[in-house]
């Protein structure tokens, strides 16, 4: 008798989106390893790093989810698996077109649109635009280089005691240092990263904006 691989979430996640996200993570590897644009990868994140946002997730019961950085929707099929189950949904936003297009093309096989909004549009423009205390859940996987310059609009739509997971803090620290850095010097942020794929950065926003818990 084989045992459930519990790592990989074979107790709880349906047998074809398993196997979906497996042909992905497939996919990704081999695109990446033979297209030398970095607006042509996939860039997905590990499948570790998929397990720990559904738990975070589903832990802080987080219903209203933005993800920053569809890509081809690898990262967006476990969001939206996570808030499937807590009656939430995903908000996703996207710059490229093709990408966003793979995505929904991936989320229809996946059964999950119903449970995802995609925006095909600047993320700072979209982030500047939204109300505040919008989110409880924010998952940042873009353009490493504008996060410092999007951290305003950041701590505005997360709500109070809102989570946000970065990707690549440890694979790319060099880019991350100075974001880093300024989240854990906002008062009442509290942050620490975790050797998770590529390395993720946790952060908790306060509940109010005096930096009070």
């Amino acid at each position: 008798m084989s045992i459930p691989n519990i790592a990989r979430g074979d107790w709880t996640m349906h047998s074809a989106l398993r196997s979906l996200l497996h042909e992905l993570e497939s996919f990704g590897a081999a695109n990446d390893a033979r297209t030398p644009a970095r607006g042509d990868k996939m860039l997905n994140i590990t499948p570790e790093t998929g397990e720990l946002l559904t738990i975070l997730v589903q832990a802080a019961n987080a219903r209203r989810v933005l993800e920053i950085g569809t890509s081809n929707g690898y990262s967006t099929l476990w969001l939206a698996s996570a808030v499937k189950t807590i009656s939430g949904n995903v908000v996703t936003v996207e710059y490229s077109e093709p990408k966003a297009e793979m995505a929904r093309h991936n989320l229809q096989r996946a059964g999950l649109s119903p449970w995802v909004r995609q925006v095909v549009m600047e993320a700072g423009s979209f982030l500047s635009q939204q109300p505040a205390s919008q989110f409880d859940f924010l998952f940042l996987d873009a353009d490493r280089q504008q996060y410092s310059a999007w951290w305003s609009s950041i701590q505005s739509v997360l709500a109070p005691r809102g989570l946000l997971i970065v990707d690549n803090a440890m694979s790319h620290a060099a880019e991350m240092e100075g974001f880093i850095a300024t989240v854990q010097a906002t008062p009442g942020w509290r942050s620490l990263v975790l050797p998770i794929g590529n390395g993720q950065l946790v952060a908790l926003k306060p509940l109010d904006e005096n930096g009070l818990e």
